[in-house]
């Protein structure tokens, strides 16, 4: 052990504005499946139908999407943690508005001004954790990235667990763990006097940075790749459902959150164990490929086996393990593919591919009721085999990625401001 290495603080001792920033971080991720055990609950109780339901996640993507384009903007105008405390503000406000709802319609709105919250707290959370971590940005990162694992694998669960009780219990929980991250925020965050100011940039720099053929043909595979995924994860509990009902078996909030907490976790796993090492291995692009053939191939025999309960739930825990290489994989991708500043391309490239997963429950709803609840997964399967398309059609384009890696601190940090 060099002394360099003897002296490195441990990475539990933390100061207090670190850890606050955490708890937030694994709460507001917590937030992207929170809503998927209780979709088949919401759409009884608020005689909803599964197009109405699943359209929470295209509310809440769409204003993400959007939002993300102008958030780097935003925190170089008014500082870090006042972007901090206005996201979380309107987290709180907007998700306890949803619990409080009559319809599906209110439901759908306040969903969307989560997402705004959302992006802004989320978009600037890792730079907030950097400044103020003890033992270097690599403490940060670590801690940062376990608060993403652990809320992405927790989110369906304590859904489940809380629709049991009612399907506003996820809402208004949510409320009350950032209300608490919130008053930690402003009370325990102080960031050191040295720490860097966020950068300026220009209110229209995210869309110029389409420009770039790379960015451009990065951010379109990941159009098609985020349809596929959506389609996976919003549509996914009504045949999960029917599939249970068939075999005369009760599946409620609880089974779907168990499910889908399997999902969360084998996608947090592969994310930070896994994609690394296949990356270095074996280069980004056959990664790449690898991994959304493997998607392309799930979403048709999920598309097969739609009605038997337990295939489905495998394929879904499955999917989730590609799904952790592939996003991780494709973000280092986007940081590597162009020389634009990084708060930059990781926006651009993560407002892109929030829109992507706005469309998908958009339209999954209507084809099923028109073509059969087979049909997403097959529409699912079709995107992604274009996201492969364009990846191959863009190749001269990203002959240059893979070959000159960044340090593990550096990957780590680029795929996770790219994962907000």
């Amino acid at each position: 052990m060099t002394q360099t290495e003897a002296k490195q603080p441990s990475l539990l001792k933390q100061p207090s504005s670190v850890w606050a920033i955490a708890f937030a971080c694994m709460v507001s991720f917590m937030g992207i499946g929170l809503v998927d055990p209780i979709l088949p609950a919401i759409s009884r109780a608020l005689e909803a139908t599964q197009s109405q339901t699943m359209l929470l996640f295209t509310s809440y993507l769409f204003i993400t999407g959007i939002a993300m384009f102008f958030t780097s903007w935003v925190s170089g105008r008014i500082g870090v943690k006042k972007t901090l405390i206005i996201g979380l503000v309107l987290i709180v406000a907007f998700a306890a508005l949803a619990g409080a709802s009559s319809n599906v319609n209110e439901i759908l709105g306040f969903r969307a001004g989560w997402g705004l919250g959302n992006a802004l707290f989320i978009s600037t959370a890792l730079a907030a954790i950097v400044g103020a971590a003890s033992g270097g940005s690599g403490q940060a990162i670590v801690l940062y990235e376990a608060a993403l694992g652990i809320g992405m694998a927790v989110g369906p669960l304590v859904g489940g667990v809380l629709g049991t009780l009612s399907w506003r219990g996820p809402f208004f929980g949510t409320a009350v763990l950032m209300a608490i991250a919130l008053v930690a925020i402003i009370g325990f965050l102080k960031l050191p006097k040295d720490a860097p100011a966020p950068a300026n940039v220009s209110l229209s720099s995210s869309f110029k940075a389409l420009r770039n053929p790379a960015l451009l043909a990065l951010s379109v595979t990941a159009v098609f790749y985020n349809f596929g995924f959506f389609i996976l994860l919003a549509y996914t509990p009504f045949p999960l459902e029917a599939a249970a009902k068939a075999a005369g078996l009760e599946f409620g909030a609880t089974e779907l959150g168990y499910v889908f907490f399997g999902w969360g976790l084998a996608l947090a796993l592969t994310s930070v164990f896994a994609a690394p090492p296949a990356t270095r291995k074996f280069g980004l692009r056959p990664v790449l490929f690898t991994m959304l053939g493997t998607l392309t191939v799930l979403l048709g025999l999920m598309a097969v086996f739609h009605a038997q309960l337990t295939v489905l739930i495998v394929l879904v825990i499955v999917a989730g393990l590609v799904l952790g290489v592939m996003n991780t994989a494709l973000t280092e991708a986007v940081m590597e593919a162009t020389d634009l500043p990084r708060n930059v391309a990781s926006s651009t490239y993560s407002g892109v591919r929030f829109l992507g997963g706005a469309i998908a429950p958009a339209v999954a709803g209507p084809l099923a009721a028109a073509a059969g609840p087979a049909s997403p997964y097959w529409l699912g399967a079709g995107a992604v085999l274009v996201a492969i398309v364009v990846l191959l059609l863009a190749g001269h384009k990203l002959s240059h990625i893979g070959k000159a890696h960044e340090s593990r601190e550096e990957i780590a940090e680029d795929v996770l401001v790219g994962d907000a």
